[in-house]
């Protein structure tokens, strides 16, 4: 465990051990074969996955990147659309999104397993299951590395969480968890979620109330509260810029007023979530047939 956050090339080391990550995974199968989510091992091992899963998208061997990446490359170099931002335009990262993974082996062995659907099942019953703090958080934190880039793989991941595997209430529970760095981390992962276009709307109707009921009253007063808050509002805006239904679901959930509240504090030490709330309220107004509803 120690030795998998010991920087790039201790992963890259890990990675590439023959049978390590392989036993790691079936450790924690069987562990959960026997009802027993809550054994210090299951932690270890899934702490250890959860490191080697860190910037898994750029440490990728040469011969796994190409594969993945084959299909993006064929249908970004057939769209090349300027827009505003060159060839990066708003078109082709959305054609990106929807770019699908190379079909998934029934059989992973080694790195190959960090994102197969089964692992990323494993981890989801962790969540529902395990009451051990590390446990949980460290499950959603390999889910957060997973979902973090932009390429085909964390898109593919992210539609495996939310459509296949069924794995937002169980996220939901953890918005509510009682220790501060679990629900970060749950915020953060359903941060990186809501980029993907095409699962806006069902994470919005599964999560958006909540995100508004554990948005403080006001700007919190500790470090890692205001990162969570700033996480919400950058959530939130995920959800609600294209899609005027999901702003109203957020204003019907009374979330306009704490918004407010937070975007006017002034303190340097908590600009972080003052400027989320306040790119948030911004976007909001873009939507001019909810003008009249934000008036009242």
């Amino acid at each position: 465990r120690n030795m998998s956050s010991a920087g790039p090339e201790g992963r890259k080391k890990m990675r590439e051990c023959d049978g390590l990550i392989d036993s790691l995974v079936y450790y924690i199968q069987g562990t959960i074969a026997d009802h027993e989510p809550n054994d210090k091992a299951t932690e270890n091992c899934v702490c250890i996955l959860h490191n080697l899963s860190y910037q898994l998208e750029i440490e990728l061997p040469e011969s796994y990147a190409q594969s993945i990446y084959m299909q993006r490359r064929n249908t970004s170099h057939n769209d090349k659309t300027p827009g505003c931002f060159g060839t990066r335009s708003r078109k082709v990262k959305e054609k990106q999104q929807d770019t699908p993974l190379p079909e998934e082996k029934s059989n992973p062995r080694g790195v190959e397993s960090l994102w197969h659907s089964t692992l990323i099942r494993i981890y989801l019953s962790l969540i529902a299951k395990s009451t051990r703090n590390y446990t949980q958080e460290a499950s959603l934190g390999a889910l957060q590395n997973l979902t973090a880039g932009t390429g085909p793989m964390p898109f593919a991941v992210a539609r495996t969480v939310v459509q296949k595997a069924n794995g937002l209430p169980s996220i939901r529970t953890m918005l509510h968890a009682s220790h501060p760095t679990v629900k970060k981390t749950a915020v953060s992962l359903l941060r990186n979620l809501s980029r993907n276009t095409s699962l806006q709307s069902d994470i919005a109707r599964e999560v958006l109330p909540d995100l508004v009921s554990i948005l403080p009253e006001s700007v919190p007063a500790s470090d890692i509260l205001c990162e969570t808050t700033a996480s919400i509002c950058y959530t939130l805006y995920n959800l609600t810029q294209s899609n005027s239904h999901n702003a109203r679901l957020l204003l019907n959930a009374d979330g306009l007023p704490k918004i407010i509240t937070i975007s006017m504090n002034d303190s340097n030490m908590f600009s972080k979530a003052s400027r989320a709330a306040s790119v948030l309220l911004y976007s909001l107004w873009s939507h001019n047939d909810l003008h009249s509803a934000y008036k009242k």
